[in-house]
């Protein structure tokens, strides 16, 4: 099977342009394409701000539900502020275009920047998360937690390769199964806590937990830091609005209040229901398994949960992979990434930004050990950066174009800004030393990156322009034949030679004098009527000569250009090339930076 085949098997067969438009996502699919990540995060946000209170003892943990509804108002105001996001950028709203457009091109890269570290970190911290339900439910697994996770992110590329619509289809049941039973779980549970049919049998926690550390403000804050990992992904349906049927505004507005009212009631329920029945975070497993085990038992109910919370962490994922190639996509267009990034692969997707991400996040996880724990203190503060410049940006619209019902609609965002600026403040504080000076380093450093990038580009942009272009000088041309025999290859070579230029020479470097007596016999009979130059090799060097006696060529002027033409056998199988010597490969090395140098193969095929 070639190459190109077992790329049609794995990805699919190309799909034409003009399938663009077919290729878009209904209200359903859509809302399990881009809201598998914010969703999914409900299974890990709680005890994330658990094992940050526990810090400070057992008795800590009942602040988890002032802290749960903190965070579920800040979804409120997110998603709230969101929706004026899409309503003003129909086109596709994300912060990095917001940005830019509004406070202009600095600031712009700053939120590209870090939401592309967050796109890597979701992908690593959802597959983690996911793995850790898996090892939950089948404790026997928890040593190869790395191969699983590496194995789902490539499972995950390979999907998001075959195309935007596959992809949604494939998340779109293990989404809504999610929900439903989380959903079923919280609803059993508050029955359970409202009629006192609490069980007493199944208690997996430990019941006192020694403290390690003074309940302080600073604590809270830093638990309250942890559980915003909650709002990750929220941004993501205001990033992908192309890619919604018609109308795509609307539709995307509907699918924001439905993950905003989804997320709030799955985390709120799973934080009430984990301090009600005292549940404390334990390194083999979840939070999200104790409370399932505590409400339905060990049965079918319970794997059912962890298999669908292991299923949407993994595929969660997918919110990244949706919105990272297309952020990846808009900064390439901008020429602040390569130019690569802009391409189209067969299947419509933006195929190097998936490729690049899958693998990025692989490393990470490899790089981290699997763990959910050390990747979260890197989390949140790349998309609540973003949260703050898209919502100051859009402020500073309503403002200054007073479009319509901009007098209400900028206090929204303003709030907004205001917020999620409090909570990045808060979360560079208290996670600064345990992982977030990594975020923070890496975002100057990205945006350093996209302005070099740029500035090759307009360098580059400027050198080939036109404008003002006096046309080309007169130019030399000579052709030099590389020879180290004479055989059918060389003349097959000296024909093409003669076609491109009358000033046609052989070259051939000396490195045993009778066998260049040889040659020079065979060359009068077969040489075509083309000169040959001998160079004298007194160290036994097949390069240097040459190089000399080319930069002598050089010399005679910048208007000089000289083409190199190298005879080259090519051999029927692949094994049997390794048996003759690369000094082609060598020498087209060497001389491909080099000034008015044309290096030209001309192959000699064997039978």
């Amino acid at each position: 099977m070639n190459l190109n085949a077992l790329k049609k098997l794995l990805v699919g067969s190309p799909l034409a342009t003009a399938q663009a438009r077919h290729e878009r996502l209904s209200k359903t699919a859509a809302l399990a394409v881009f809201s598998s990540d914010a969703l999914s995060s409900v299974a890990y946000a709680t005890e994330e701000i658990l094992l940050i209170l526990v810090l400070a003892g057992t008795a800590a943990i009942h602040y988890s539900i002032p802290i749960g509804f903190a965070i579920a108002g800040l979804i409120a105001v997110v998603v709230s502020s969101y929706r004026q996001t899409i309503l003003a950028y129909p086109q596709g709203g994300g912060s990095y275009i917001v940005t830019k457009d509004n406070l202009g091109t600095l600031p712009g890269l700053i939120s590209g920047a870090a939401l592309l570290i967050d796109y890597v970190l979701t992908v690593a911290v959802s597959v983690a998360a996911g793995v850790a339900a898996l090892t939950s439910a089948v404790p026997g697994l928890f040593d190869y937690r790395v191969t699983i996770g590496v194995g789902f992110v490539a499972a995950i590329t390979l999907a998001n390769l075959r195309g935007l619509r596959e992809s949604g289809q494939l998340f779109a049941v293990p989404t809504y199964l999610f929900i439903a039973l989380v959903a079923v779980l919280i609803g059993y549970g508050l029955v359970r806590w409202a009629f006192g049919w609490d069980p007493a049998a199944r208690v997996v926690v430990d019941p006192s937990v020694a403290a390690v550390k003074d309940l302080s403000v600073f604590l809270v804050l830093r638990a309250f830091a942890s559980g915003c990992a909650a709002l990750t992904g929220v941004e993501a349906v205001s990033d992908g609005v192309p890619a919604f049927k018609p109308p795509e505004a609307r539709n995307a507005r509907i699918v924001l209040a439905w993950l905003g009212v989804i997320l709030i009631s799955l985390f709120v329920g799973i934080t009430f229901l984990t301090r009600h029945y005292h549940l404390t975070p334990l390194s083999e497993q979840t939070i999200l398994s104790q409370l399932a085990r505590q409400i339905f038992g060990d049965g079918a109910l319970y794997y059912a949960i962890q298999a669908s919370t292991m299923l949407i962490l993994v595929l969660a994922a997918n919110t990244a992979f949706a919105d990272f190639p297309r952020l990846s996509y808009f900064l390439a267009r901008d020429g602040f990434l390569p130019r690569q990034f802009s391409t189209r692969g067969d299947r419509l997707v933006f195929s190097n930004g998936i490729l690049i991400l899958g693998s990025t996040a692989a490393a990470l996880l490899v790089l981290f050990g699997g763990s959910t724990h050390a990747l979260i203190p890197l989390y949140a503060v790349g998309v609540f950066l973003s949260f703050t410049l898209s919502q100051a940006s859009m402020v500073r619209r309503w403002l200054v174009r007073r479009e319509s019902g901009w007098k209400w609609r900028w206090w929204l965002n303003a709030v907004g800004a205001a917020t999620t600026g409090l909570v990045v403040a808060i979360i560079t504080a208290t996670k600064f030393t345990h992982g977030a000076w990594v975020v923070v380093l890496l975002i100057p450093l990205l945006v350093m990156l996209f302005m070099a990038i740029q500035r090759h580009y307009a360098d580059v942009a400027g050198q080939l322009s036109l404008d003002g272009y006096g046309g080309p000088p007169p130019m030399q041309h000579t052709v030099l034949v590389l020879a180290g025999d004479l055989h059918k290859g060389v003349i097959h070579a000296l024909q093409y030679a003669q076609t491109l230029s009358p000033a046609v020479k052989g070259v051939y470097v000396e490195l045993d004098p009778e066998k260049t007596r040889r040659l020079e016999e065979k060359w009068i009979k077969w040489g075509m009527g083309v000169p040959l130059v001998v160079l004298s090799s007194p160290y036994r060097s097949l390069l240097q000569p040459f190089l000399d006696y080319l930069d002598h060529l050089l010399a005679l002027g910048d208007n000089h250009m000289v083409t190199i033409v190298i005879p080259e056998f090519v051999t029927k199988h692949w094994w049997q090339h390794l048996l003759h010597n690369q000094t082609a490969f060598l020498i087209k090395g060497t001389l491909l930076f080099r000034k008015n140098v044309v290096v030209t193969d001309v192959p000699y095929h064997l039978r």
